[in-house]
This record gives structure tokens, sequence and C-alpha cells, in this order.
């Protein structure tokens, strides 16, 4: 019998320090943004802080981290693209489309990845439990949308666009993880962030009105800048050893349990939220969302000795 692993190595941990840093991560950015109207520098700032910040505490010995190399950076490179292009698709359709419209996208992700999942990493395809609580997340978005009532056909079209890439995300990311070994999981904390915070550079410093928000910045924004790159550096962490320890569909359905905060936030800060009966079905396509249990492996697979495979509670206790 294997030598069992350290707490910080185990599933409730990585989880747990996922959706905490995933919560808090939301309100931080959201001040930074309402202090600093930079969100691209805010961004850039959060990736290339974290490769810092990395690189910093591996220099004095304190962590692991792989050096840059050619042939692992060729291989994370599409990793920060798609990055890229998830974070722009998410913000065009919040910009198009309420929160609670792209929750409900956000929802049903866990279909298409638990077929991804079996058709490209292994797994088997869900339990019929599984796939019951899979079904209600369709049927909570389908309650939801009908009682939408900020429809706008080119917000559910960025939807759309970002839920391809999204559910594409999901998949590359796990077979990044499975295929591309690393010393520790600060490697790949280290190569996502500083490869996907490069192209940004450009992005900020050709932007006339957040160089001109950044001449005036104050100390509190500067501070509350600060907060978000260290959450940002926390939330990579964990989200790269959760998505070691459980399966791609297993990790994204984790990703729909921390978005419960979102709708409580949206709702008592902003006035563009669904009616209570929309905020029900949200609910209880998140209620559905908690009862997923992920599907093992496949006896056929090559990592069928993967510790996630037994089905591994996916919420910490």
């Amino acid at each position: 019998m294997s030598d069992p692993k350290p707490y910080y190595a185990t599933t409730p941990f990585a989880v747990g320090g996922y959706m905490l840093c995933s919560a808090t991560l939301l309100i931080s950015n959201k001040y930074a943004i309402y202090k600093v109207a930079a969100p691209s520098f805010i961004l850039f700032s959060q990736l290339m802080g974290t490769a810092i910040v990395v690189k910093a505490f591996a220099a004095m010995g304190k962590i692991e981290c792989d050096p840059l190399e050619r042939e692992k950076s060729k291989k994370f490179l599409p990793v920060a693209l798609i990055f890229l292009a998830t974070i722009f698709s998410n913000m065009k359709s919040l910009q198009y489309a309420n929160v609670e419209t792209f929750m409900v996208f956000r929802f049903s992700t866990p279909l298409v990845v638990s077929i991804a999942d079996y058709l490209f990493l292994g797994r088997k395809l869900p339990s019929t439990r599984s796939w019951a609580c899979l079904f209600a997340l369709l049927v909570g978005a389908f309650g939801y949308a009908v009682t939408d009532s900020a429809f706008h056909f080119k917000g559910y079209t960025f939807c759309a666009i970002w839920y391809c890439i999204f559910c594409a995300d999901q998949i590359y990311l796990k077979h990044i993880v499975d295929t591309v070994k690393m010393q520790s999981t600060w490697g790949r904390v280290f190569y996502s962030n500083f490869l996907a915070s490069v192209p940004l550079v450009f992005t900020f410093v050709n932007d006339a009105d957040e160089i001109a928000a950044l001449r005036g910045i104050s100390f509190s924004a500067s501070v509350a800048v600060f907060v978000s790159v260290a959450l940002g550096v926390g939330m990579s962490y964990f989200a790269w050893m959760a998505r070691e320890l459980l399966s791609a569909a297993s990790f994204t359905v984790v990703g729909n349990i921390c978005k419960i905060l979102t709708i409580g936030i949206n709702v008592l800060l902003w006035d563009k939220h669904a009616s209570p009966i929309g905020i029900a079905c949200l609910m209880f396509c998140l209620g559905a969302a908690g009862l997923y249990k992920q599907a093992p492996l496949r006896a056929d697979s090559k990592d069928s000795d993967d510790p996630a495979s037994g089905g591994t509670p996916l919420l910490p206790k």
C-alpha cells in the first residue's frame, strides 16, 4: 500500500482552496476595477505578478518550479491562448447579457465536458445518477430561459462562443496535466501565467484610457491591485492542483458550485439580475451540480491508477 498523501495534496484541500480563492477573487477584481479603470492592466498584473511570485519563491528554495524550456513552452502556449480567448469571450458575454444568462451556459458545460472526458481522456460515461444530475442542469437552464426578461441575441451569441472555447479549455488543460510532466504544480502555474501575460502588455500600453487611469492611481487602488494579484496566485495554484486530482468534468462542476456566491453578490450589489423564479431555477442547477459524481477511468486507460478514478468526493468535508 502506498503512503498516504499529505493533506495539502488531497482533493478536499485543493477543492476548498479553489472555491475560496474563486469567490474572493471575484470580489477583489470588482473592487480593483472600481478603484482603477484599467481591466487589462489588472489582468496583466495578476498573470505576470503570479509568475514573478512563483519564480521568487523558487529562487529562495521555498518551492519547486520548472525552468522555462522551449518544448514545454510550445505545449503550454495553447493553454495561454485558450485562456485569453476565454477571458475575452467571457467579458463580451457579460457586456451584452446579464450574469444569470451567462451562468446558465456555465451550468450546462459539464454535460459536454463529460462526453469529451469519455471521448478524449479515457473516462467512463457518467452513471445514471450523474446523467440525471446533468439532465437536471438542462431543465434548470430551460426554466431560466423562459423567465429571462433581458434577452439579447448578441449576448447569447457571445455566450455560445465562450461555451465552445471554455469546453475546449477544460479538456485541453486536463490533457496537459496528464501528459506534460512537471516538477510540481508551481511549474504549471508559472508557465500558464507567464505565457498568457505577454500578449496583454500590448493591450494596456496602447489603451490611452488605461494609461491615464494608471497615472493617477491612488495608494488604496494600488493595494486593491496587489490583493487581486495575491489572490490570483492562490487561485491559479489551487486550480491546477484540483485539475490534477479531478476529472475535467468534475473540475467543471466544482467551478459551477463556486458561482453560487457570484449570483448572491450580483443580486445584492447590482440591479441586472433575474426574477425570483429565474434565480430559483439557477439554484436548482447548482443543486444538481452538487450531486454529480465523477465517472471513473476506463480499464483501457493509461491512467487507470488515477487517484480520482474511484469517484472521489468533490466537496471538502
